[in-house]
């Protein structure tokens, strides 16, 4: 709908609180917090007190109040009704930002209400300005639930045990760091790259041909390419970029599960920079 595209007032369902909110206490009683831990849209901040008064390791971040982006990796990181006031699109930046500074062997956690009968604009009942909440559901291990919220515990795909038929992309190597993850894709270097940064977009359903991959998945990959190419520029700053994927053995497909390729260019990488994609094919 044409008035959802941007939500300029989410930032307004932060309120303040001088206890623990329900899913920070439930981490930490079960003793889920662990090493360095990061608050991912903190709002005010509250729980990030309240959980160092309790010799938590944490740094908060949101970007109203607490602006400073995150630039290392933390083993612990928590958001919390976050997702319920952003659209899909910006469901899944969120998620794939959490995923790309969660350590390999990190959780992360997701807190999302359950009271919500119905979606779409709503006056703030303290801020008094019109606020969109969506009912969230999340592919990842579901903890806890009553109610009034839910908590997700999102473990590295490649982390997770999965069925023993062989696909090298359905049971990706657990040794692998992942660039990112989303609820329907994840990013990972090119074991065989073909430049510096060479990189994988891949649907987490197996489909070998792109064109039969459900339009969400392919959305979201796309989503993604965009995601992981700023990352990829940030790295390694390359001149330019070959974006692309293969369609069955005859155009070059060689693992039979759907991926695309992001390939940064280099004015000396050698592969004929004035040829483009064919070129590279």
């Amino acid at each position: 709908m044409d008035g959802q595209k941007e939500n300029k007032y989410s930032h307004l369902t932060a309120i303040e609180r001088k206890y623990l909110s329900f899913p920070a206490r439930y981490l930490l009683n079960k003793k889920l917090l662990h090493g360095k831990v990061l608050d991912f849209g903190c709002g005010f901040g509250n729980d990030v007190r309240k959980l160092r008064e309790k010799n938590i390791d944490i740094t908060g971040y949101d970007p109203h109040y607490f602006p400073d982006y995150p630039q290392h990796k933390f083993d612990t990181i928590i958001c919390f009704y976050v997702l319920n006031v952003l659209f899909p699109e910006d469901q899944e930046d969120v998620i794939m930002a959490i995923a790309h500074i969660l350590k390999p062997s990190g959780k992360a956690y997701f807190a999302v209400r359950r009271d919500l009968k119905k979606e779409g604009y709503r006056t703030h009942y303290i801020h008094k300005k019109p606020t969109y909440q969506r009912i969230v559901n999340l592919t990842f291990e579901s903890l806890y639930k009553d109610e009034f919220c839910e908590i997700y515990q999102y473990t590295p795909y490649n982390q997770i045990k999965r069925k023993k038929e062989y696909c090298i992309f359905c049971n990706p190597y657990p040794k692998l760091e992942l660039i990112t993850e989303s609820n329907f894709s994840y990013a990972i270097k090119d074991g065989y790259p073909l430049t510096k940064g060479h990189s994988l977009i891949i649907p987490k359903i197996h489909c070998s041909n792109y064109f039969e991959l459900p339009l969400e998945y392919q959305k979201n990959c796309w989503q993604m390419v965009n995601f992981v190419q700023k990352i990829l520029t940030k790295v390694y700053s390359p001149d330019g970029f070959n974006i692309g994927f293969n369609v069955d053995k005859a155009g070059g497909q060689k693992v039979m599960h759907t991926h695309i390729h992001i390939i940064p260019r280099y004015q000396k990488d050698n592969q004929k920079i004035n040829k483009g994609i064919r070129s590279i094919i």
